[in-house]
């Protein structure tokens, strides 16, 4: 069945991604725009005709680019600089309601650093309550995209102390440590991105590491609604301690200026495990 599901989820992205390279005009398609076969035509009329197509070209990038600055859910998005970014959340997972708070600081164009926790009220009457983890992390962006291909690439790092034994994954780990490498590419209407990002768990009884591979598919509609779909394959060095998965991550926002309203639903295939939750995210 998860098979199936990647391959149909496969499918339809390369189908949007095919018209959205027909219908709308990318940096791709601008760039690419005056080097179709060229007919016979006068002198001056040619003349005119490359004029219009720099015209053309200097008016859609910076709109394209102005599209993208302040869409804080696109996986590809990287805060810019001396900006802040401020998404405060809540989720309910398996009886559980996690109410928390994630920051981020653009130091430059290229570099940015976070910091984010939540808080756990357990309702299922077993007083699982607490703090997670704390998160300090940053991300690196080692290509803008500007290049022939347009590919985008970020590395990233963190570290996850402290928190409750209770909402702390795994539930012993007083520590985790985590790298990895985002890349992707962003059209006028979508954008495609995949992460590779792996976690270490140093215990002097427990030690594990697992690693998430994560594909993403956003959607740009009109009148500023957008939507993401991502798969979350994660595998452990032992399943004992820390059970592999398989996420499946849908998201629908609403973008206000630079305010974006999001609704979240999560479903894990193994143990059918389902999460909900509302983002709400400012970009300053």
């Amino acid at each position: 069945m998860m098979k199936k599901l990647v391959l149909f989820l496969f499918t339809v992205c390369v189908g949007f991604n095919a018209y959205c390279e027909d219908v709308v005009l990318s940096e791709a398609s601008v760039d690419d725009y005056g080097m179709t076969e060229e007919t016979f035509v006068a002198p001056k009329t040619q003349t005119n005709y490359a004029s219009s197509d720099s015209y053309i070209g200097q008016q859609i990038q910076p709109a394209f680019k102005d599209l993208l600055s302040n869409d804080t859910s696109d996986p590809l998005f990287l805060t810019g600089d001396n900006q802040f970014l401020s998404d405060t959340f809540l989720y309910y997972f398996d009886r559980k309601l996690r109410p928390g708070q994630y920051l981020d600081y653009g130091v430059n164009n290229n570099l940015v650093l976070h910091v984010s926790m939540l808080y756990q009220w357990d309702l299922s009457g077993h007083h699982e309550n607490g703090f997670s983890s704390t998160e300090f992390g940053g991300v690196y962006r080692m290509s803008h995209g500007n290049n022939a291909n347009h590919i985008i690439s970020d590395a990233l790092f963190g570290l996850k102390a402290w928190g409750s034994s209770h909402v702390r994954t795994p539930e012993y780990a007083d520590s985790s440590y985590y790298a990895g490498l985002r890349f992707g590419r962003q059209y006028t209407g979508i954008t495609l991105a995949g992460t590779v990002k792996s976690t270490w768990v140093f215990d002097s009884n427990r030690g594990l590491s697992y690693i998430d591979f994560i594909p993403e598919a956003y959607f740009r509609f009109k009148y500023d609604w957008r939507a993401g779909l991502g798969l979350d394959f994660r595998k452990s060095t032992n399943k004992y301690l820390l059970d592999n998965q398989e996420w499946l991550n849908l998201k629908l926002l609403r973008q206000y200026g630079n305010t974006q309203y999001v609704g979240r639903f999560d479903y894990e295939f193994e143990s059918g495990e389902i999460q909900t939750g509302l983002d709400i995210k400012i970009l300053f």
